[in-house]
Order: structure tokens, then C-alpha cells, then sequence
């Protein structure tokens, strides 16, 4: 057995585009006149909504979006949670809304704690489940905000879970996230992993790995949370689990970034399951590894728990720096006819 123990991952062409965007090769080259064709209709499409031929909705809250300018992941579920709690904890009510990537129902609905992630989307479930804030799905963001306020009038903020290019809703303030890759090769899609062009204008830059890949911007810090949570609550101390062969498995845009952390907390992981990004877990079957622990991130646990329950989830703690809240609230204090609570 290789030193990490087994990979599996059913993720491959994905994977491949995805390191095609770092550099530009053979691969990216070929696709650069396709670019060309998505920054003219991006740029069309951007240019109807100022001439006003196409409409932006706006709603009479704080609407802050938490979006990013490239493709295949940034970590914005995570900033997500982190603003929302930081509104919380200074006492205001917050609600979030989102598209509901993924999910196999197309209506405008509410995220409730019994709700079926397939229903309504692994990350809103997720954010539902660590948050408490109301939280509502639709494919028009503005529709997800209006449905959100009529059921919950009280709500202060709303937090947009990604639509930094969802031009039909009105935001207040803009934050883009960047992951270590940060905007890869520089080129668009299906070139490179830019939806438009960067620099672009927002109000915050938040940097959600470890290594920025350029400068300016906030920074965060993210760790495993030092226990893993099974489906009934209980928590398990990872440091119990050393020295025990597990398998851990991802469903999101950079699963080995979760393998590299589970073995930097000192785990031997006899197998890692790669599986693309809202993988839905139909069909699929537990390994059946005797005596395995199986290990997941709190995002795939949400649909995960209903094929395994034995696994366990590892959070992940994510703690943007203090200067980013700091300026995040002045932002917010700013607008006109906000009121802080």
C-alpha cells in the first residue's frame, strides 16, 4: 500500500481543466479563442443591465454578497458562515439566500432543518445547520430575498451565498474570495478559471487559503476543528483517531486539500474518495473497509449521514481576520438608512 494508503476519485476531467487554468499551456491555448466568445457575451450582458434593458431588483435591507471571479471553488460557503456570525453575535438578525446549486427542485423555498439537501442544496443545508439564520433557495436571488423578508420581516441583512455575477439583484456590498490559486493563468473561461475580468471593482477581498496567491486584500485562518461530529451530535476527539487506519472522503472543488489537513493532524488514511463538488450520493455505495472510520467534511455529512450514518464529519474553523470584520462593519455603518441593532 502507498504511503497515504489508497485514492480513488471520480473527479478526473474536472481535475484536469482545473490544472489546464494554472498555467498557460497547450490545453489553455487551444480554448483562448472560446474566451473570447464568453468575455463578449459577458460583456453585453453587463452592458444591458446599466443601459437598464434589463432590470436589478432591489430590496429595503443590507443585501451583502460573498461571490468569487473564478471558477471551481473558493471556499465562499465558509466566509459565508463566518459573516453571518459575526452579524449575529453583534445582534443583528440575518438571513441568507442562495440559488441552491445543485438541488433537483427548481422553486423558491425555505431551508429548514428537516429539509432534504437534494431539495434545496448541500451548501444552504450546511449553512442552515451551522448557522440557525433563515436561510431561503431560488433560482432568482431577488425572488429568495422577497420570499426571506415576508417570512422573516425582522431580518436586518440578507447574505447572498455567490451571485457576485447575478446582475439582477441589487447588493450593497460585494466581497470576492480568492483560494491559493488565486485568478490562475489570468484568462477566461473556458481558458482559464476567470468568469470576468480581475481587477474588478468591490468593496473587500478576502483571501481564504493559506498561501494568497497576490497581494492586498484580508486574510484567514482555517483548521480542522479539533473533533469530529458523528450524525447524532456526539463528538469524537481526531486525537483518538491517530494511529487508526480511516478513510476519508470530499465532495468539494479541492478534496485533497481536506485529505492534506485530516494527515497533517497526524491521520493515516488507508483510502481517500475523491468525489466532484454536490456529488448527490445516489447509487453510491460505503466502502467496505472492515473496521474503517469514515471521515467527511460538514458539507457532504448533510446528504452523507442518509447513505452512512457512522460517519464522521470534521469541521472546518475558518476565522477571518479581525481587520476584514472591522471594515466589513464600517462598510455596513455606512450605507444609508441602515440601523445597526
Amino acid at each position: 500500500m502507498p504511503p497515504h494508503g489508497r485514492s480513488s476519485s471520480t473527479g478526473a476531467p474536472a481535475s484536469q481543466l482545473q490544472r489546464a487554468w494554472l498555467q498557460r499551456g497547450v490545453l489553455a491555448c487551444l480554448l483562448w479563442p472560446l474566451s473570447l466568445l464568453y468575455a463578449a457575451l459577458f460583456a453585453v450582458r453587463r452592458w444591458f443591465y446599466r443601459l437598464g434593458w434589463l432590470k436589478t431588483e432591489r430590496v429595503p435591507v443590507p443585501v451583502i454578497v460573498v461571490g468569487n471571479v473564478i471558477a471551481g471553488g473558493a471556499g465562499k460557503t465558509p466566509v459565508v458562515m463566518a459573516v453571518v456570525r459575526h452579524l449575529q453575535a453583534r445582534g443583528l438578525q440575518v438571513g441568507v439566500i442562495s440559488r441552491g446549486y445543485g438541488r433537483r427542485t427548481g422553486d423558491c423555498r425555505e431551508v429548514l432543518d428537516e429539509s432534504d439537501p437534494q431539495d434545496v442544496g448541500d451548501e444552504p443545508a450546511l449553512i442552515r445547520h451551522a448557522t440557525g439564520a433563515p436561510v431561503f433557495v431560488a433560482r432568482r436571488r431577488a425572488e429568495a430575498a422577497q420570499a426571506l423578508l415576508a417570512r422573516h420581516p425582522t431580518t436586518q441583512v440578507i447574505v447572498s451565498d455567490d451571485g457576485l455575477q447575478h446582475l439582477a439583484l441589487g447588493r450593497d456590498i460585494e466581497i470576492c474570495v480568492f483560494d491559493d490559486r488565486g485568478i490562475g493563468n489570468g484568462w477566461r473561461l473556458p481558458a482559464g478559471p476567470l468568469r470576468e475580468p480581475w481587477p474588478r471593482r468591490c468593496d473587500l477581498v478576502l483571501h481564504s487559503g493559506e498561501r494568497p496567491a497576490f497581494g492586498g486584500g484580508y486574510t484567514a485562518t482555517r483548521a480542522l476543528a479539533q473533533d469530529a461530529v458523528a450524525s447524532d451530535g456526539k463528538r469524537v476527539p481526531l486525537s483518538t483517531l491517530t494511529g487508526k487506519a480511516v478513510i476519508a472522503l470530499a465532495a468539494i472543488a479541492r478534496p485533497e486539500a481536506f485529505f492534506e489537513m485530516l494527515r497533517a493532524r497526524g491521520l493515516t488514511l488507508a483510502e481517500t474518495i475523491a468525489l466532484p463538488d454536490h456529488f448527490d450520493f445516489d447509487g453510491w455505495q460505503a466502502p467496505s473497509g472492515a473496521g474503517h472510520l469514515l471521515l467527511c467534511t460538514e458539507k457532504d455529512a448533510v446528504k452523507l449521514w442518509r447513505k452512512a450514518p457512522g460517519a464522521l464529519a470534521v469541521p472546518l474553523q475558518f476565522a477571518p481576520a479581525p481587520e476584514f470584520f472591522a471594515a466589513l462593519d464600517a462598510k455596513l455603518s455606512s450605507l444609508d438608512g441602515y440601523q445597526a441593532a
